[in-house]
């Protein structure tokens, strides 16, 4: 369902990884009490950064390191976590938009870790993070029109070569994004840095939690890599 080519894991050995598979699931607006549960994740998250600057947390740091392995400057192209820490940083909040994304923006937040949600539906197969030749289409979110990744990023394709996000964890296509028709997602939680596992693991657990509160009755599975 979710694994990494060779040349990445081997080029990236600090890489790991928590995906999880859930369904039975229904992306409605977030209930009040999860809307204020997100607030006081985003207070706390804010109140973190006025003791350690975004740059200086471990998790963000090594994503900086990965992107200008393969070429993306990180501070011209944030990784999703570092996005999500400077609109706090810089606005005070993050909007709810929808039940999932709000679930994945809260643990995102907490931990300072990319929290990927892609719609199982909208997907071929398996997802595969490999090197781009530059030849794969990405759909960005809002554009009607496909282009291609830079040859050399790392990116997410699924079985038909499709672009589900691109320079690893910067942005995820339209085509694979959830919306209110999502039932069923896959969750990828990614790190480099040296605690990473150990953090990884509990933001899985965090999330598990937190759908099992909010979305009762969904059926969850999860697993690590490496192995």
């Amino acid at each position: 369902m979710f694994s990494y080519d060779v040349a990445v894991a081997e080029q990236y050995p600090s890489i790991r990884a928590g995906v999880m598979l859930a369904g039975g699931l229904t992306n409605g607006p977030s209930s009040p009490e999860l809307q204020a549960e997100y607030r006081e994740a985003q207070k706390a998250a804010i109140a973190r950064l006025q003791e350690t600057a975004i740059a200086d947390l471990p998790s963000i740091a090594a994503w900086r390191r990965a992107f200008t392995r393969f070429g993306a400057k990180p501070t011209q192209y944030r990784n999703a976590a570092e996005s999500l820490q400077r609109r706090l940083e810089k606005q005070g909040e993050i909007p709810s938009i929808s039940t999932l994304v709000d679930l994945g923006n809260l643990v995102s937040i907490r931990y300072a870790l990319p929290v990927a949600i892609f719609d199982r539906a909208k997907f071929a197969d398996a997802i595969t993070v490999r090197i781009a030749t530059g030849d794969e289409p990405f759909a960005d979110l809002g554009s009607s029109e496909s282009v291609h990744p830079e040859p050399g990023e790392v990116i997410f394709v699924d079985g038909n070569g499709v672009v589900c996000a691109r320079r690893w964890c910067w942005r995820q296509s339209a085509d694979s994004a959830v919306s209110p028709a999502t039932t069923e997602v896959m969750v990828v939680i990614e790190g480099h840095h040296e605690s990473a596992r150990e953090d990884i693991q509990s933001a899985m657990d965090d999330l598990r939690e937190l759908l099992a509160r909010y979305q009762p009755g969904c059926e969850i599975e999860s697993f690590a890599l490496p192995e």
